[in-house]
């Protein structure tokens, strides 16, 4: 767990001492003269080494557990199956509500924090059907069609799970907040690598796109720009091997600039439910 908020130990970095040292506990319980031996350099060493001094574990798990805040690593028989099948997968991850949820099918809802009246028809629309077929509905807690599908999701009676890019103490957007608790205590669940107290950073966010994209069986894009974050999870999913999924947009309208670029590059077309659950065998 103290491994998690080590800032500077990269998903690479771990992966090469998970295999040299044969697992996470194990890591956190190697010292300066191991990580020196691996091939790691002096000075991150030597910063592992004063983390470890300032790191009190005991009380760290003690305010998780206040908070009712649940840790799994990629060791344990609950970890989730899609996600520890990608490329660079977490290797703890902080969950606060239903840990078996992240085991279920998925799938990953994204798109613009500014959706047009269309882009949240749409999307209400789909999500709803998808709720009926089972599936959980993925998403980042962020303004716009986040926290509409997550809403949306819940309205239909369906249970979702938000990817977070910080650690599970606070809730970004602070609007969210009641949102939040909504999912956990509906069933669902809200999901980071990050532990409590990790700084909020611009760089956290693809990480977290990335464990969308891990968790589901592929990911449906909802409006966005031609800059938009979404194309990070898109192409998280398709360099995963997952579907990705696109609602065309009015050709005069910014915010289908995104679903028509992924389109022609292969996404599957989406205007009906069924064009998501025939692609995913589940019809």
């Amino acid at each position: 767990m103290g491994i998690s908020g080590f800032i500077g130990l990269g998903i690479k970095r771990l992966m090469l001492l998970r295999r040299y040292f044969g697992s996470v506990r194990s890591i956190w319980e190697t010292g300066y003269s191991d990580w020196i031996k691996v091939g790691i350099k002096p000075e991150m060493a030597k910063a592992w080494q004063e983390w470890q001094e300032k790191t009190n574990l005991d009380k760290e798990t003690e305010q998780l557990k206040r908070q009712l805040i649940k840790v799994i690593t990629i060791e344990d028989k609950s970890y989730p199956k899609l996600l520890k099948e990608t490329d660079y997968p977490p290797f703890i991850l902080f969950i606060k509500g239903s840990v078996e949820i992240l085991s279920q099918a998925c799938l990953a809802v994204v798109g613009t924090r500014q959706p047009t009246s269309y882009g949240r028809k749409a999307a209400g629309k789909l999500v709803a059907e998808l709720v009926k077929n089972k599936l959980v509905i993925v998403s980042g807690l962020a303004r716009g069609i986040d926290g509409w599908c997550h809403r949306s999701c819940l309205q239909a009676g369906g249970r979702t799970v938000g990817v977070l890019g910080h650690g599970l103490e606070r809730i970004y957007p602070p609007e969210h907040g009641r949102l939040a608790q909504q999912i956990v205590s509906s069933g669902g669940a809200l999901v980071t690598e990050y532990p409590l107290e990790f700084p909020i950073s611009k760089t956290n966010f693809p990480q977290r796109d990335r464990i969308m994209a891990g968790l589901s069986l592929g990911t449906l894009v909802i409006e966005g720009r031609t800059r938009s974050g979404s194309k990070i999870t898109a192409n998280f999913a398709a360099d995963y091997g997952r579907e990705v999924f696109c609602i065309p947009g009015p050709i005069d309208s910014q915010m289908s600039a995104t679903p028509a670029e992924l389109i022609q590059t292969g996404a599957k077309l989406v205007t009906k439910v069924e064009d998501i659950l025939e692609e995913l065998r589940l019809s």
